[in-house]
């Protein structure tokens, strides 16, 4: 049975620090600084999909889905109703929307626990389009190339990764062939962290893993048919590995994960790839503890922003170096512009992070 992740709850404060080398800071001078907004909410929010700069949805524990339209002056509950059942029984690991009308969410765990919802008006209304039937599956997360096309990730069955697609917006959703997909190795798993343990990027697909030393990153390029690299460079074991993978383009990536039970251990816990995937590098120096979430700043060429429990980080270099930013327990991140980035945790936690405009 798969660890389910348990993560320490640490106190955060708004911060502001300056970034340093700033002849190679695309941000300027200026001080970066997470401003909290007030979601009335104590859920654990894992799953964060932000539309722009102004409208947000967040999604994680007792079935909690949450969206703002305004910045995140103000948020409006849009959880799902659960006839018969118990909202405390789900755990909304990821979400996935394209307006503040549109959205794809996973609740993550055994058996019939994992499932995933749609609507289309706003959250008004919720249909569920997928329940998992199968005792060995237990979904972690799930990505979109487009507003059509997506793939959900779940841990091994019978030796492999299963996946679920679907062509229509997740109305529907079908078992991809695991022909095409390598054996997994013994107690290799997916996290469900931050919802990005599977990326689509660029035509490509990639999958994170762990629960092996090191963990590894699979790629693909039309999600049925993958090849695996078993030298992610980031430390793995029954409780480690890689938690994030995200790539700027065709080529270029970024990795994160660590130990999430040694939120503050700082080794091997991110790398850098410049060839799709292929082969990955170690960071010359690395955030400043497990980071389970990472994105790139989009028009910001290297630029990307990694979170965790114990902290976040940002690289100027695409991950070759990273730089602490502050204190802060966050479990995802997503930068929607030049200057806005968007994170969520526990505690009902949900922030901006305003990047200079200059």
């Amino acid at each position: 049975m798969k660890l389910l992740y348990r993560l320490t709850t640490l106190a955060l404060a708004t911060f502001a620090v300056a970034l340093p080398n700033p002849q190679y800071n695309p941000v300027s001078s200026s001080y970066l600084s997470w401003s909290l907004t007030a979601t009335n909410s104590t859920a654990q929010l894992r799953g964060l999909s932000p539309v722009s700069n102004r409208i947000a949805w967040v999604s994680g524990t007792s079935g909690t889905i949450l969206r703002t339209t305004n910045g995140g002056a103000s948020w409006i509950n849009l959880s799902p109703p659960f006839a018969g059942e118990n909202a405390s029984d789900f755990q909304f690991r990821d979400i996935q929307a394209w307006s503040e009308k549109s959205a794809v969410t996973l609740s993550i765990g055994e058996g019939n626990a994992s499932r995933i919802y749609v609507t289309k008006d706003g959250g008004k209304n919720w249909k569920k389009t997928f329940v998992n039937e199968e005792a060995a599956a237990f979904y972690d997360c799930l990505a979109f190339e487009n507003e059509k096309h997506g793939l959900a990730l779940s841990d091994p069955v019978d030796g492999k990764f299963r996946l679920i697609e679907t062509w229509n917006g997740g109305t529907s959703w079908k078992t991809v062939d695991p022909e095409g997909i390598p054996a997994a190795l013994t107690g290799e798993f997916g996290f469900a962290a931050s919802g990005t343990c599977i990326e689509a990027a660029a035509g490509r697909w990639y999958i994170a893993s762990g629960g092996v030393d090191p963990g590894r990153i699979y790629r693909s390029n039309d999600g049925h048919h993958w090849e695996v690299s078993n030298q992610s460079s980031i430390a793995g074991g029954a409780a480690a590995g890689v938690f994030s993978v995200r790539f700027r383009d065709e080529k270029h990536g970024v990795a994160v994960g660590g130990d999430y039970e040694k939120p503050t251990g700082n080794a091997n816990n991110a790398a850098w790839s410049k060839d799709g995937g292929k082969s990955w590098v170690k960071a010359g120096s690395f955030p400043g503890g497990y980071r389970s979430g990472v994105s790139w700043v989009p028009g910001r060429r290297d630029v990307a922003v990694a979170v965790g429990t114990s902290g976040s980080d940002i690289t100027l270099d695409a991950g070759k170096n990273w730089h602490g930013i502050g204190n802060g327990t966050f479990d995802a991140v997503e930068c929607v512009s030049r200057h806005v980035c968007w994170a969520s945790g526990a505690k009902g936690r949900v922030a901006r992070l305003e990047l200079s405009t200059e």
